[in-house]
């Protein structure tokens, strides 16, 4: 048996870090400057050029080793190790809100009345001037 390992997919790479930054394979063609089946042939491709490889890294805003050393244990273990079981978030990262919503879409809609009185009386003004 061979313990050789099989060189990485590059082209599944992408498409992956694609999935995760929730890209369709049209908005990294449009970025490229190519053809959606340009996209999904590189995607198929194990290996990729250098420059083009550069361009790729570019678009998706990862630099090109993150392409090539790109794994899905990795991810998950980042993902792993970031939340706890019970929710609670590790790493010092606050998801709560720090404000009561509904005092925000009061503020809101005394802003949007008060906006309405402001053209009231600048209309008013308007017709008084003539």
């Amino acid at each position: 048996m061979s313990t050789a390992t099989k060189p990485k997919h590059i082209g599944r790479n992408i498409s992956r870090i694609r999935e995760l930054k929730d890209m369709k394979q049209e908005a990294l063609a449009y970025a490229l400057g190519v053809s959606q089946q340009t996209v999904s042939a590189i995607e198929n491709s194990e290996t990729v050029e250098e420059e083009r490889l550069s361009e790729i890294a570019k678009a998706l805003g990862v630099s090109v080793e993150a392409i090539k050393n790109f794994s899905e244990e990795a991810v998950l273990n980042i993902i792993g190790n970031t939340y706890h079981d019970n929710g609670i978030v590790n790493a010092g990262l606050n998801y709560n809100c720090t404000f009561n919503p509904l005092d925000k879409v009061v503020e809101l809609y005394e802003r949007l009345v008060q906006a309405e009185k402001d053209k009231v009386e600048y209309l008013e003004k308007l017709l008084n001037g003539k």
